[in-house]
């Protein structure tokens, strides 16, 4: 077991299980982004909204693993699996359908009703 605190505690196979699927993502993301760059390089997409569809799913792409690189991190120091809102723990249920969730069920749904 690994304890990311005295209250959350994720098994070595949960671990690996979230650890695996995130280097999945990063993997598949990353070729995405080369895939853009050399569109946005080539004059790929040189009409205007084209380009700047191209432009927005670039940046979507960066976005994506740099939160993807945060969550990988956040496993590797212990910090993973705690709502940054109100510090409760995130079911291992949730994580495994959402790795890169940051919040528990009710703090999001508290984001998502602003």
């Amino acid at each position: 077991m690994t304890q990311h605190d005295e209250h959350v505690i994720l098994s070595e196979i949960q671990v690996q299980t979230i650890t695996e699927e995130l280097q999945s993502q990063l993997m598949w993301r990353t070729s995405r982004l080369d895939e853009l760059r050399a569109l946005v390089e080539g004059g790929g997409g040189t009409e205007d909204g084209s380009k700047q569809n191209v432009l927005a799913d670039l940046a979507d792409t960066e976005r994506m693993i740099a939160e993807i690189r945060d969550g990988l991190e956040r496993l590797a120091d212990g910090s993973y699996g705690r709502c940054d809102d109100c510090g409760t723990v995130i079911p291992f249920e949730r994580l495994k359908i959402r790795p890169l969730t940051r919040h528990c069920v009710p703090c999001r749904q508290r984001h998502e009703a602003r």
